[in-house]
């Protein structure tokens, strides 16, 4: 059990933030269902301290409801899969993003689809919570598909699909199905959706929306000032430096020349050389 136990921190600490969102959904979630067995009032105690309330006023003593309802999720199956599009959603995405843009984009659509679905229950029957991943999530498919529209993709049991198509299809059943029991999913599917196209055309444009984890992160950061430092001149290292910018360039070049590729003939088209570069790229 130890070595369990040892194996599952080593994964954590080594795997990127695609897999870290998993152990954390997973973690929560089963947590909660295991307490549903047997602790089922204080697990439906909880549960209202994580999930998102349909009344708006609800935030004004539990704020991060609107985050946290993202890692809480309703079954196994529920559960189950969100993860394996998460999983699925963040290897596409790494493949031009960073995982501090993954982080950001998942948290921001966790966010609108909370706020999509307050603003619903105000017009229609949204129910009483909102939990899952699935507006987190979308929001970097769609994400992918705003930025690659024509990368393909090989689903199983139906061959290449482009991805502008998977993100067309899950956008058009979420529409039909605002009719259903389940509104306030739905209402906040297409959230996360709407976050996915807003953040990737700012980023197109030039703005990055992930810089906010640097601007709180540095709140935190003590100012010293500004001291009067002596600066020793080594040329060594400044070679070095050179011969190492040199190196960021020609790799830059080379993820450009892959990047055209995609978009001119999918991401099926790259050998397994290119798509192992890319992997790493979007891991550093």
């Amino acid at each position: 059990m130890s070595k369990l136990l040892d194996d599952l921190k080593f994964q954590y600490r080594a795997g990127g933030i695609v897999q870290k969102l998993i152990y954390w959904n997973v973690g929560i979630s089963v947590i909660i269902m295991l307490l549903q067995v047997f602790f089922s009032s204080f697990s439906a105690s909880l549960l209202s301290w994580l999930a998102l309330g349909s009344n708006p006023m609800s935030l004004l003593y539990k704020p991060w409801t609107l985050l946290t309802y993202s890692f809480v999720h309703a079954g196994v199956i529920h559960l189950l899969f969100n993860m394996i599009v998460l999983f699925f959603v963040g290897r596409l995405f790494a493949t031009f993003f960073t995982d501090k843009q993954f982080l950001t984009l998942y948290l921001l659509g966790a966010l609108l689809g909370g706020v999509i679905f307050l603003l619903g229950g105000m017009f229609m029957s949204t129910g009483s919570i909102l939990v899952g991943a699935s507006a987190a999530t979308i929001a970097p498919l769609v994400g992918v598909a705003v930025h690659a529209p024509m990368m393909q993709v090989r689903l199983a049991l139906i061959g290449n699909v482009k991805m502008w198509h998977i993100a067309t299809f899950i956008i058009i059943l979420d529409v039909i199905q605002l009719n259903t029991s389940n509104v306030g999913g739905h209402l906040a599917h297409l959230g996360g959706a709407l976050m996915g196209l807003i953040y990737i055309k700012m980023l197109e444009a030039g703005t990055d929306l992930s810089i906010i984890f640097d601007k709180i992160s540095n709140l935190f950061k003590r100012n010293q000032g500004t001291r009067f430092k002596k600066v020793y001149v080594n040329n060594k290292e400044n070679r070095r430096e050179t011969t190492v910018s040199e190196n960021k360039d020609e790799r830059q070049q080379k993820i450009d020349k892959i990047l055209d590729k995609i978009s001119k003939s999918g991401y099926e088209s790259l050998t397994k050389e290119e798509k192992d570069f890319l992997f790493r790229a979007g891991k550093e």
